[in-house]
């Protein structure tokens, strides 16, 4: 009786049934999880994800999405409007990576030797605030946020303590923070840095109600650092 059912890529780096050694063959090839990160917030083009991963070549992102596309981690599809174009997207098991990918960043940010300020893409921060923000803080608050970072739009919805983001214009949000790049972003929720010193320096601004946004700022900080 055959008891070892072949599953794409299973056994290929560590020859072990350990779901982890499992995930690490999926995830775990250079680029493979950052891929993943950016398709969190919604479906993207080859070059809008290729914009976001500068460090990447084209041929680099053509094999990992075909890789994460046979393991069945996201899927090519065809959006119709304004014109035609092929985008890709997580799949249902994909978009279960989150937890994943959430863990690992707290567990990493917990390092002395994590540095913030490095760039970010927008998703990733975005995907950070929804990492690292605090329920007992954020208790009784209800704001919408919205975000332009760089031109790239979002909404996050705080409301009884959870804080879903997605893509598109911010329409009737409490307030908008708006910046060139999302490090400037970082500086703001993680780094401590004086508004005024960000809009001086660094291009940030806030539309709408300012003092709802500081106190959205309050509720995110970065974990106790353990080594």
């Amino acid at each position: 009786m055959k008891l070892q059912k072949e599953t794409i890529g299973h056994g290929r780096w560590y020859n072990d049934a350990c779901g982890t050694a499992f995930g690490l063959e999926l995830l775990g090839e250079r680029w493979s999880m950052l891929v993943v990160r950016e398709l969190m917030l919604g479906p993207r083009r080859f070059s809008g994800l290729r914009a976001s991963l500068p460090g990447i070549s084209a041929k680099v992102l053509t094999e990992r999405l075909g890789a994460l596309e046979e393991a069945g981690v996201l899927a090519k599809r065809m959006l119709d409007e304004p014109a035609p174009v092929q985008v890709y997207e997580l799949t249902e098991w994909g978009y279960r990576a989150e937890p994943v990918m959430q863990e690992l960043g707290r567990w990493a940010a917990m390092s002395s030797a994590h540095d913030p300020m490095l760039p970010l893409s927008p998703v990733s921060i975005m995907l950070s605030l929804r990492t690292m923000f605090d329920p007992a803080k954020a208790e009784g608050m209800d704001f919408k946020a919205g975000f332009d970072i760089g031109g790239e739009r979002f909404v996050a919805q705080l409301r009884g303590g959870e804080l879903p983001v997605r893509r598109g214009d911010p329409v009737d949000a409490d307030f908008i923070i708006r910046a060139p790049n999302a490090t400037a972003l970082a500086a703001l929720f993680y780094a401590g840095v004086p508004l005024e010193e960000l809009e001086r320096e660094m291009g940030l601004s806030i539309e709408g109600e300012s003092k709802a946004a500081m106190r959205f700022a309050s509720i995110f900080e970065l974990p106790e650092k353990l080594a």
